[in-house]
């Protein structure tokens, strides 16, 4: 990782932007979703292989990487997937060039798992940990899923276990412990031949290292050519963050499909978010077209502060935009193609490919996060706007 020169305020700060992470949960959705399979218990994944690019574009940022996913049964009840998974990182990010140099980092994250079916239950163990320069993490997690009332009902429970270490690349005796425990349960209900809906409710324990240890905070300085200073942000050492969330498909008479979800979110922190997206399927002989808006929006932390009025101002401080107020908006296009199907004309082991392509237009106001590289007087500064492009690409293989 490149290192700041000797006046800079920080190091290069590893600030992951709304965008960033949205590119992070999206690409884990689509391998979560071979990973796990589907919803439903009583039934293993289909053995498969997936290929996948993805790339991130926006707000001085950019992440592109692969990823390979294989996933093979083991007799009639057990089923094993391995996971491998590299993230470049090229950053000159609003919070890296105010206060420290562009810096280029790589993080890779492998995971295995397993399926046991019983009877009309499924259980589930996965291992995932990812290495970056300063940052390890590693999570273990369990769920149950049970079928009911005819197959019309699936519950599950989940837990899972995170035990990370944080570090800074300027400092080799910096070491901090982070320990994450996450507990949920969705009920997923088959209401009609037409309709399907789940809801679910996840818990997220944090404690130990919650902030970036080279993100700086700004506060007023009179005696400072540019009306303010810097100095390190400071987390409370505890989080604990409820969501609930609801999802419904409702399929069409010509075989597409409409599905809305809305997601709440609040933490101790004093953050609370809404989500809601719309989305539409329409398959169309050997492909599958998608597309869907998401909208979100959250109010700031208790401890957020574009500019404190002093140093040590308050007992803790942070200026992380993803912790202020915000809006975004997300426009998806994604389109699938089947290139070998079931009926007999295979391609040797291979039973079924599709080949996948998806763009994510994401567009963040921040309500009180202000651009300093505008270098304006203080208190003048405009807001902070954040555009970025997401893609992905994927080969799926069923054999």
């Amino acid at each position: 990782m490149a290192k700041a020169p000797p006046a800079a305020a920080a190091a290069a700060i590893k600030d992951p932007d709304e965008a960033e992470m949205m590119l992070r949960r999206l690409t884990l959705t689509a391998l979560l979703l071979a990973l796990t399979g589907t919803a439903y218990a009583g039934v293993l994944p289909e053995d498969r292989a997936d290929v996948l690019y993805h790339l991130y574009d926006g707000g001085g940022v950019e992440i592109d990487g692969p990823s390979i996913l294989v996933r093979k049964k083991v007799g009639k009840n057990v089923s094993v997937v391995g996971n491998y998974y590299v993230d470049m990182v090229s950053s000159a990010s609003i919070d890296v060039v105010t206060t420290a140099s562009p810096y280029t980092e790589e993080r890779k994250q492998w995971s295995l798992g397993m399926d046991y079916l019983h009877g009309n239950t499924t259980m589930r163990v996965n291992y995932v940990s990812s290495e970056e320069s300063d940052y390890d993490a590693e999570t273990f997690s369990f769920s149950v899923s049970q079928d009911m009332f005819g197959d019309l009902t699936t519950l599950t429970l989940g837990y899972a276990l995170g035990d990370d270490l944080v570090r800074r690349s300027d400092d080799p005796a910096f070491e901090r412990d982070l320990d994450k425990q996450t507990y949920s349960i969705g009920l997923t209900q088959i209401l009609t031949k037409k309709l399907i809906s789940t809801l679910n409710f996840e818990t997220i324990t944090d404690e130990g290292f919650l902030n970036n240890p080279y993100r700086s905070v700004r506060y007023a300085d009179l005696g400072s050519a540019l009306g303010y200073s810097f100095e390190p942000e400071l987390y409370p050492n505890t989080r604990t963050s409820n969501s609930l969330g609801l999802r419904a498909r409702y399929f069409l008479p010509y075989r597409a499909a409409i599905e809305g979800e809305y997601r709440f979110f609040i933490d101790t922190w004093g953050i609370e978010g809404h989500t809601a997206a719309l989305t539409y399927i329409h398959p169309w002989r050997d492909f599958t077209f998608t597309g869907k808006f998401r909208y979100h929006t959250q109010t700031s932390a208790d401890f957020y502060s574009d500019l404190f009025p002093r140093s040590e101002a308050t007992n803790f401080r942070g200026r992380d935009k993803e912790l202020s107020s915000l809006q975004s908006y997300t426009f998806k296009l994604k389109a699938a193609y089947e290139f070998l199907s079931d009926d007999g004309n295979d391609w040797g082991f291979l039973k079924k490919g599709k080949v996948t392509a998806s763009v994510d237009l994401l567009h963040v106001d921040y309500d009180n996060f202000s651009d300093l590289t505008a270098l304006a007087p203080v208190g003048t500064e405009p807001l902070y706007k954040l555009d970025a492009d997401i893609f992905q690409l994927f080969f799926s293989f069923w054999y």
